[in-house]
């Protein structure tokens, strides 16, 4: 199996809502904001490659929507999912299955593209197989009034009317996926049922962390984004994740820390904190 970061394009998100109540004074030691009390974000995703299974993890927000949206986050063009497949030696029409971690516009915007008339909306992977799972999926097609802008139909009823959608079910908090070729847990506190996948490579376990733990920033347990419809929840699920990814040393990929692409944690007198930081290119020969 060999992974690699497929970059899909920076932007900017608001540092008091991705900390919740956290104090800037504290937040921004890690992740500074511009004037706009803005800070950056990455949107990494993952592809893994295992024999003739091609998967990419989460599709970035993709190119579809207008300059008017795309100005709010202040999109960075510079990467995109074409250009970053391409530098892999892969195209679109490689994919063979796209796993979503949860259908937010910033994970799944890029699944979903015009055709060339620009008259209707088709899959970006027109020979993959898409997956998420019933319970979030119906959460998505439902949406809560503070979930709703994040949950664009546009980006997801596509998908099912290709027939292209798979969905996955969660029989225990965690369990390894053969069908997928890694392990999943499912986490509920940003999101209902949001999907982390565990991948075993060479020995080690690497963790796509998804919104569970967007930045380094983030590893204090405070340290919780505003947009989690559950905080508390969170709060629970990152303690016992954290304590395992220690104790246990797993690689975090993190898909929104522009500065930081994989980290492991460990145990200290205040709880769990950074220990070391890797990039793919010294982890891997790709």
């Amino acid at each position: 199996m060999n992974i690699y970061p497929v970059e899909a394009g920076n932007f900017k998100l608001d540092g008091g809502a991705m900390f919740g109540v956290v104090p800037k004074s504290l937040w921004s030691r890690t992740n500074p904001a511009d004037s706009n009390n803005m800070i950056d974000m990455a949107a990494r995703c993952l592809l893994i490659e295992n024999g003739d299974r091609l998967t990419l993890l989460d599709t970035g927000m993709g190119n579809k929507q207008s300059e008017k949206f795309f100005g709010y986050y202040y999109m960075d063009h510079k990467y995109d999912l074409d250009s970053s497949l391409n530098k892999l030696g892969f195209s679109r029409d490689d994919i063979t299955d796209v796993f979503l971690t949860h259908l937010h516009f910033d994970h799944s915007g890029g699944a979903i593209v015009y055709n060339k008339e620009k008259k209707i909306y088709e899959p970006a992977f027109a020979k993959a197989k898409f997956h998420t799972n019933h319970n979030h999926w119906k959460w998505a097609t439902e949406p809560n009034e503070r979930e709703k802008a994040s949950f664009l139909k546009e980006n997801i009823l596509p998908i099912k009317e290709s027939g292209q959608l798979h969905f996955i079910d969660q029989t225990s908090e965690f369990q390894e996926r053969e069908e997928m070729d890694f392990g999943i847990l499912f986490v509920d506190g940003h999101t209902e049922k949001m999907m982390i996948p565990h991948l075993e490579v060479d020995g080690k376990t690497f963790v796509y962390m998804a919104d569970l733990l967007p930045t380094a920033g983030h590893i204090p347990l405070p340290y919780v984004m505003g947009y989690d419809t559950r905080p508390l929840l969170t709060l629970d699920e990152k303690a016992k994740f954290l304590d395992r990814a220690a104790t246990h040393n797993y690689y975090l990929i993190l898909e929104h820390d522009p500065f930081h692409e994989i980290i492991t944690v460990k145990h200290t007198d205040k709880g769990v904190r950074l220990d070391k930081v890797f990039t793919f290119k010294e982890l891997f020969d790709n």
